[in-house]
């Protein structure tokens, strides 16, 4: 069997975009940093999130039933801190502009691309819960460099200015 420190050791060089993922509705306004967020289908257009069990806002999550991932560029790195810190959820959202899309979920207002979506279906794996979620908006910015993460720290991709 794998160690699970082992594992972990080795899922650090799998780069991954640095994203904000997002929630308001009845249970609040939450979020948290993710780099396990991937494309499922492009027909019709979905993502899985993945999301700790034991994370402060996963019961939030499951009530409001929205969410938009916030994929971060590198002026975003502040924000990633915050909303992986323990500081409180209202706390978090001190951190950058925010306005919503359709589901009003709270969307980056410069983040590299925002997806707007319904959770659709819920199922759990081990440690963590994965959201399957249809896209119903997309904004996006005019940022040309994103942040990724890679062997356990921030890193820059893309070009350093916008043509």
């Amino acid at each position: 069997m794998i160690e699970a420190t082992d594992y972990r050791s080795a899922m650090s060089l799998l780069t991954g975009a640095v994203n904000v993922v997002t929630t308001t509705g009845v249970s609040g306004r939450h979020g948290f940093t993710a780099s396990a967020v991937c494309s499922i289908t492009d027909t019709p257009p979905t993502l899985l999130v993945c999301m700790n069990k034991s994370a402060r806002s996963h019961t939030h999550f499951i009530a409001n039933k929205i969410l938009t991932v916030n994929v971060l560029g590198v002026h975003h790195q502040p924000i990633s801190s915050a909303f992986s810190s323990p500081i409180n959820s209202e706390e978090r959202f001190q951190y950058g502009d925010w306005t919503e899309l359709k589901t009003g979920a709270p969307v980056l207002a410069d983040a590299l691309v925002s997806f707007d979506c319904k959770i659709e279906q819920i199922q759990e794996v081990g440690t963590h819960t994965i959201f399957i979620c249809p896209i119903v908006a997309i904004g996006q910015s005019e940022y040309a460099q994103g942040l990724v993460y890679f062997n356990r720290a921030y890193h820059h991709v893309g070009l350093a200015t916008v043509a």
